[in-house]
């Protein structure tokens, strides 16, 4: 396993994240409704209403957090779907983040709250690796969703997908996602994969590559590789490819 967004963090790893962060928009005002079907449909058709994708991730040290706002960018490439950022708490404390030489996260995205995620019209989990298998932070949001969004299986239905960070090519690409879809299963969630939708860039062999048919993803090595071109295409892409099957439910 890799450090910096594999398993082991490296001392020497620097805060990678260039763009500024962005707020996340509200949610748009309701459809005013007069009680009958007809009317309900017919106002629906005229003010279509703007679907939303949550993006909840958790990154130690920006690149999960770059593919993020690129899979964001892809999103809203497709008209009338939105990207929401969230953030997911962080379970360190301060003195191992320090010590870590993890930088501050700042406010500017929303920490995702398990109540909101109702809210969302589809959801995309990103996340490092951490020996094949999703770090403990992103577990501690899934444990937490358990009362009525379990119990209730508020969340049936919501297609999902994953995009992940590995420090090296073999650290976790498939199994990170992998190992996470019994969350989705528990849940009643439509797993959404890319497959192999990206084209001739999923069978690139010249240069290192994160991502799989599984999801987008980025191979950071020692926490200091940024995603390269193709990486953040793919993530591009997936942002697209899930905003356009959210669409195709929704209608």
């Amino acid at each position: 396993m890799g450090k910096g967004g594999g398993c082991v963090p490296s001392k020497k790893t620097h805060h990678i994240l260039t763009s500024p962060p962005r707020n996340h928009t509200s949610a748009p005002p309701p459809i005013p409704y007069s009680g009958d079907l007809k009317t309900l449909v017919t106002i629906s058709e005229e003010h279509p209403r703007t679907l939303r994708i949550f993006i909840v991730f958790y990154s130690m040290y920006g690149h999960v957090e770059i593919l993020a706002r690129t899979i964001k960018k892809g999103i809203e490439s497709v008209d009338g779907i939105e990207g929401v950022l969230f953030r997911v708490p962080e379970t360190l404390s301060k003195e191992a983040l320090e010590q870590m030489i993890v930088p501050d996260k700042g406010t500017e995205i929303p920490e995702i709250q398990v109540d909101m995620l109702e809210e969302a019209d589809g959801i995309l989990f990103g996340f490092p690796t951490r020996f094949g298998a999703m770090p403990a932070q992103m577990k501690a949001l899934f444990d937490s969703m358990g009362g009525k969004l379990w119990h209730e299986q508020r969340l049936a239905g919501k297609p999902a997908g994953f995009f992940v960070s590995t420090g090296t090519q073999g650290g976790g690409q498939e199994t990170t996602a992998w190992t996470a879809i019994t969350q989705l299963v528990h849940h009643g969630m439509i797993y959404v994969p890319i497959g192999y939708t990206f084209g001739d860039g999923m069978h690139q062999l010249d240069e290192i590559r994160g991502g799989s048919p599984y999801g987008a993803g980025v191979v950071s090595a020692d926490g200091s590789r940024p995603p390269s071109k193709t990486e953040l295409a793919l993530a591009e892409h997936h942002g697209k490819y899930m905003a356009s099957i959210v669409r195709r439910m929704a209608q």
